[in-house]
């Protein structure tokens, strides 16, 4: 098969060559891919900046996937040859990334493709789908009317965090560039200036009460803001919560924090059936009309594999980016 491979460490070039179409184990699933989402983790992969993705070189990248089903293990019964899925499935620990034209894949990792959205849509939902899902639903179980500020809202996970409180029947509200709040404001949220300090949109919209639950996916200063415009008793989340951050904030309004890191299962084996369960849930939301992927309109494939991520890199994706595979859908 066809697959693109980083060499070690100090190579950030893809090289594209044949190697051996992998056989399934007892508990996977052979895919043929369609489609691999880009995610900024595969950048930092790339370019040697992740060295908690523990990964083995040389190595096929890509962590998401949507593809088709070409064999199963012998003990696996939830997937048949010719069902279509999607997953957060490689790329790191070791794990052959989607970046290939083929995988075997722990089948707890995989769920079937919400019918309603194509390969290049379905690639687009996994690895920022299941890191949303786990902060508002897992850790902050957000309910309905509580108040949940994003904040970076139309960013990957932050556009799929504000679908899902909406969809938990949350009163949402996300920070985002001025450009991009007529895509919260279609999501059905409250769009508000990412320049502006969070204790006036504390006051604004909460009445200096706090907000009952807040997902940051920026980090930095934004996170230790956050701490002090919860509620009391309220729950703050983040996925980039990497830096040095003082608690007392928080720990004056007796408020909780959890700790978002999606790729976790993938490197230590626990919890992988989790994944799956969640991306059924992301496969009904989608068929029911209360979640869409944002991609970028633009179409790439293995030849052309380093120019998304460069796209990536520098900031000028609208969307997620998507690497086709095979020709797209």
């Amino acid at each position: 098969m066809r697959a693109l491979i980083i060499e070690d460490a100090e190579t950030r070039q893809f090289r594209l060559e044949e190697i051996p179409r992998p056989i399934p184990l007892e508990n996977q699933v052979l895919v043929r891919i369609k489609a691999s989402g880009v995610n900024p983790i595969d950048i930092k992969v790339r370019t040697g900046k992740a060295p908690h993705a523990n990964l083995q070189y040389p190595a096929v990248l890509g962590t998401d996937l949507a593809g088709v089903v070409e064999a199963v293990g012998t003990k696996v019964a939830s997937f048949k040859k010719g069902d279509e899925v999607y997953g957060l499935t490689g790329g790191v620990g070791g794990l052959q990334g989607s970046l290939a034209e083929f995988a075997a894949v722990d089948a707890a990792l995989l769920a079937l493709k919400p019918r309603n959205l194509s390969m290049r849509e379905a690639a687009a939902v996994p690895l920022v789908f299941l890191t949303a899902w786990e902060g508002i639903v897992d850790r902050a179980r957000v309910s309905k009317d509580q108040k949940v500020l994003v904040i970076g809202g139309a960013g990957g996970v932050g556009h799929m965090a504000v679908q899902i409180a909406l969809a938990q029947g949350a009163n949402v509200f996300a920070t985002a560039s001025s450009a991009k709040h007529p895509l919260i404001e279609r999501y059905g949220a409250v769009p508000l200036d990412r320049n502006t300090p969070l204790e006036k949109i504390t006051a604004a919209y909460t009445q200096n009460k706090g907000f009952d639950v807040i997902y940051d996916t920026v980090g930095g200063t934004l996170l230790d803001e956050a701490f002090a415009n919860i509620r009391p008793y309220g729950h703050v989340v983040s996925c980039l919560g990497w830096g040095i951050h003082d608690l007392k904030l928080l720990s004056l309004r007796s408020g909780t924090y959890s700790g978002v890191f999606v790729l976790l299962p993938l490197l230590t084996g626990i919890g992988l059936a989790h994944h799956s369960a969640s991306l059924s849930q992301a496969t009904q939301l989608i068929e029911a009309g209360k979640l869409h992927p944002l991609l970028d309109p633009r179409h790439f494939t293995l030849a052309t594999a380093q120019a998304a991520h460069e796209a990536v890199e520098k900031s000028t994706a609208i969307g997620k980016m998507i690497i086709a595979i095979e020709e797209p859908d």
